[in-house]
């Protein structure tokens, strides 16, 4: 290489390089002939498609790319890889199959970049081929790539292969395990991915779980709620000096709040010396599915107060609040703010108003709010308001709602469970039977309802009817005794909540068999009095369902449990007298909520 070479690479490397001087770059090396020079075009290929200055223009990369006679296998890396980073991932995969057209050599490196491409489509038959030739090169000993084989079939949903590919793994780093949890959380598969967290710390096991392990399994805590196992990813983050990182502190805040052990969550918010935009967003969230909007919208404008700027989490939070308490007005005024702080609503704030909205009865407005967004309405908000429907009774809106949702080809089983709920509770049998021959038609399949309770530390699961348990006898027969008692307190079966068109006697046996409602007994059975039982569903929760754990732990003469109930949609806040004890909020309401956000953030303020 001669010296106008090594000139024009200093030159390239320059950390002062403008963009005119770039073009007088290009220009110089197609002129002189060094865009046949491997080193210097790569560099300047480099400079273009993968560096971090204002230089980088993927568009230009690939003019460049163009402009070289036979591209080298670092030249087809480079594009390749930025591809993968790029809004245009499916153009990384046109070029690597260029580069095997043209029988260039590829590596495990090359190979895992086409690996994100595909995964960024979330192409898994794409995926898929990359393995064979993974296979066929053989490259199967790289894990590396092997870890990105598995990312690709969790972001897919397949868990099968990726735990597949993670057993055939000779060495297994804590990356790999960590895809591996993250596959088994985002697929339904919580109990699995916690069960890896004792694998992981047996002896012999050559990984430990570091801080992105406690993130992911704290999510695998909230989903499942399961409190005792997120209180042990707590005691390990702390001895092993991860409870210090902002991401897990804010992951624990999520995980107590959502298992309803608010004062656990407060705890950590109170311990924070630096709080982020994130941690105030998982503050007011928590608040708001605890059962204390007001609270929540106090930490909003505390946090204001303190310079941290809301960001759409923080407005999701927020609205949330407002419609958990009926606060419509404030949530209109907090929803038309949005734009002071540069953040356009998107539709999970949309759909945040239609739930404040349908809440409070404001059916027809909330119709018309959605007709009136500024973004195309999508299912979810549909079914928000469908939801709004059932628990109104008002069936016209409710068949209306549903033709919109067959217009975006979206109708799912839920759809028609809640329509059917709409015509069980105005008595409309004959459309709840034109409904249920509808879904026979059509094959449609609901998701079986499921409840699940921690007990030391496991997971027991319900289904409705159930009686696999071992112990179910017990169950059964306590459930009997709970029915009793909180009858005499008052307590009457929500006969509306049952879909057969059956006489009130019937109805009420087939209710008193949910799954909520034998998790909510066999909790009772073997925990001991004055102990806090936490059910969380997989499903929306029915409103008898919803009025049985109210009676139930509401009264200290039924029970002395206490019970934070979360449902899959939304979650109820059912808790004895003494559950948010330690925050001493019965009596104070919010200023003493409000005075602790504030004496918490004494060291920020001064």
């Amino acid at each position: 290489m001669g010296s106008s070479a090594n000139s024009i690479l200093s030159l390239i490397k320059s950390s002062s390089l403008s963009k005119s001087q770039l073009l007088q770059i290009h220009g110089h090396i197609i002129c002189t002939s060094l865009i046949k020079e491997p080193t210097v075009v790569t560099s300047l290929l480099s400079l273009v498609a993968l560096s971090s200055s204002p230089l980088r223009d993927i568009h230009y990369a690939h003019q460049i790319f163009t402009q070289i006679p036979k591209p080298s296998f670092h030249q087809y890396n480079v594009m390749i890889r930025a591809y993968s980073q790029s809004n245009s991932p499916e153009k990384g995969v046109l070029c690597y199959n260029q580069m095997r057209n043209n029988r260039v050599q590829t590596d495990p490196f090359v190979l895992s970049f086409v690996l994100k491409s595909w995964t960024r489509m979330n192409h898994l038959i794409g995926g898929k081929q990359i393995h064979c030739r993974v296979l066929s090169d053989g490259f199967q000993a790289d894990s590396l790539l092997l870890t990105s084989l598995m990312g690709l079939y969790a972001s897919c949903g397949d868990g099968t292969d990726a735990r597949k590919l993670f057993d055939e793994m000779s060495i297994r780093d804590t990356v790999s395990w960590n895809v591996l949890i993250s596959c088994y959380t985002r697929n339904g598969r919580s109990r699995d991915a916690l069960s890896l967290f004792d694998v992981m710390q047996k002896e012999g096991c050559e990984s430990e779980p570091d801080d992105v392990t406690c993130l992911l399994l704290l999510q695998a805590c909230s989903h499942l709620c399961a409190l005792e196992f997120g209180k042990r990813i707590h005691k390990y983050a702390d001895d092993y000096g991860y409870s210090d990182r902002i991401k897990v502190r804010n992951a624990l805040i999520s995980m107590y709040s959502r298992c309803g052990s608010f004062d656990k969550a407060f705890e950590v918010f109170q311990g924070m010396h630096d709080k982020n935009v994130v941690t105030w967003s998982a503050m007011i969230s928590g608040l708001a599915m605890n059962g204390h909007g007001r609270d929540a919208i106090e930490a909003f404008r505390e946090m204001k107060k303190v310079g941290v700027s809301p960001d759409d989490q923080t407005f999701t939070g927020v609205l949330s609040a407002c419609s958990h308490v009926g606060l419509v007005d404030e949530g209109l005024d907090i929803f038309d703010s949005m734009r002071e702080y540069g953040i356009n609503p998107n539709i999970h704030h949309y759909g945040c108003i239609v739930d404040l909205l349908g809440r409070a009865g404001l059916l027809d407005q909330a119709y018309d709010f959605i007709t009136s967004m500024r973004v195309k309405p999508d299912s979810t908000v549909w079914r928000t308001l469908l939801g709004a429907c059932r628990i109104h009774r008002h069936a016209s809106l409710g068949e209306h709602v549903v033709s919109h949702l067959i217009e975006l080809k979206a109708q799912e089983a839920g759809d028609y469970v809640l329509l059917l709920n709409i015509y069980a509770s105005v008595g409309d049998w004959e459309k709840v039977a034109n409904v249920r021959r509808l879904m026979r038609e059509k094959g449609i399949q609901t998701t079986p309802g499921c409840s699940t309770t921690e007990i030391k530390g496991k997971v027991h699961e319900f289904a409705v009817d159930d009686d696999a348990h071992p112990r179910k006898k017990e169950i059964y027969e306590m459930l009997t005794d709970i029915e009793k008692q909180l009858k005499m307190a008052g307590y009457v079966s929500d006969i509306t909540c049952e879909l057969h068109n059956l006489g009130a006697a019937e109805k009420g046996n087939a209710l008193i068999c949910h799954s909520e409602k034998l998790a909510i007994a066999f909790a009772v059975l073997v925990t001991p009095p004055n102990s806090k039982i936490r059910v969380s569903n997989n499903l929306r929760i029915c409103v008898d369902c919803h009025n049985f754990a109210k009676v139930s732990f509401g009264a200290q003469k039924v029970t002395t449990h206490g019970l934070p109930v979360k449902s899959g949609n939304w979650d109820t806040d059912l808790q004895g007298s003494h559950l948010f004890s330690s925050l001493k909020f019965s009596g104070t309401g919010q200023t003493a909520t409000i005075s602790a956000l504030k004496k918490s953030m004494t060291g920020v303020l001064e």
